[in-house]
């Protein structure tokens, strides 16, 4: 009975490490914390999706792009999700150091908007001539400023900006420190909303809407780890398009992730939150006619040129570096917005 018993044991393990070596680990950082946008990504881990695939997925909230992909190139993450432009900025400065590539645009258009209150006089970009600008040194409408003026007929130093904390740039807007404000749109909107402002009372410029091309976030992946499981990267993909679909399809029920993880969060909020950030930057044009996750590659070089030039970059890096197709999903698969 003993043997038996023992021998049963064994078995078990052997099984249960057989088991274990089919499965790929994944640490994931996420940008920011655990938000409404997160959603498709915790769908996807919560529903079994990545499980399905042969991978057991970490999923970590981040502390803003530039983190998630120096902790990618470091190793301590596998993948990642962060502003594309900050990829092209880091692979600029690190021409020798970790590969790091974009495998899939999740927000085909950066959300990058400038706010103003409409009680300012401030309409249309010529408006903000003379005015001044709030916004984190990091913030992309800080540092993508010389390409919004370009694409507006503005001169680059025809604004003033303070840096601030992010954490304070609505508040400066909504008192009248500052005369405009640039951040997420799906983020700085709702900041301003709740301290009174309605959308009624904002002028909101959007980047994409005047003339600034850049991609915004999407899924990264280490170079080495992506060459040694390239079936790992494809099988991720997979799964986080199959719950991007089902997000888009129902935005309210995928919020219910986000709680899971984060049982304090205002739920009405972050479910507005995700839904402005879908109509703003995954809902484009052009993801409704080429599909989600891929890039054009006439813009995607425009758009390397473009912030090589605005952040002063010391080289510049190809598109092939950048971003890479090669694992992802079928277009047929990606054409989540076809009917809308």
């Amino acid at each position: 009975m003993f043997h038996r018993l023992i021998g049963g044991a064994v078995a078990s393990l052997l099984l249960a490490n057989s088991v274990s070596a089919d499965v790929t680990a994944i640490r994931f950082q996420l940008d920011w914390r655990f938000e409404g946008p997160a959603a498709p990504f915790l769908m996807a881990e919560e529903k079994g999706y990545f499980a399905e695939e042969g991978l057991n997925v970490q999923i970590d909230a981040g502390s803003g792009s530039a983190g998630a992909i120096n902790r990618v190139a470091s190793g301590a993450y596998e993948m990642g999700f962060g502003d594309l432009n900050a990829l092209i900025e880091f692979l600029a400065e690190n021409p020798d150091g970790p590969g790091i590539q974009g495998v899939y645009v999740v927000y085909d258009g950066t959300p990058t908007t400038v706010f103003a209150l409409k009680e300012s006089g401030i309409e249309s970009p010529a408006d903000l001539v003379g005015r001044t600008i709030a916004a984190p040194a990091f913030d992309t409408g800080f540092r993508a400023w010389e390409i919004f003026a370009a694409a507006n007929t503005l001169e680059t130093d025809a604004v003033e900006w303070q840096n601030v904390d992010p954490t304070l740039r609505e508040t400066l807007l909504t008192r009248g420190d500052v005369d405009a404000i640039t951040g997420f749109y799906f983020t700085s909107l709702l900041n301003l909303e709740e301290r009174g402002v309605s959308e009624d009372e904002l002028t909101i410029m959007p980047f994409p809407e005047y003339g600034v091309p850049l991609y915004g976030n999407a899924i990264i992946v280490s170079e080495a780890f992506a060459n040694e499981n390239p079936d790992a990267v494809q099988g991720f993909l997979r799964a986080f398009n199959r719950a991007l679909g089902e997000t888009i399809e129902d935005p309210a029920t995928a919020v219910a992730y986000v709680k899971n993880r984060d049982g304090l969060i205002d739920v009405a909020m972050e479910t507005r939150r995700l839904e402005l950030a879908l109509e703003s930057a995954v809902n484009t044009p052009d993801a409704r006619e080429h599909g989600v996750g891929g890039v054009d590659e006439e813009r995607l070089i425009e758009a390397i040129q473009l912030v090589a030039d605005a952040y002063d970059l010391p080289s510049l890096p190809s598109q092939d570096q950048v971003f890479t197709s090669r694992y992802l999903p079928p277009v047929e698969e990606r054409m989540l917005l076809e009917a809308r």
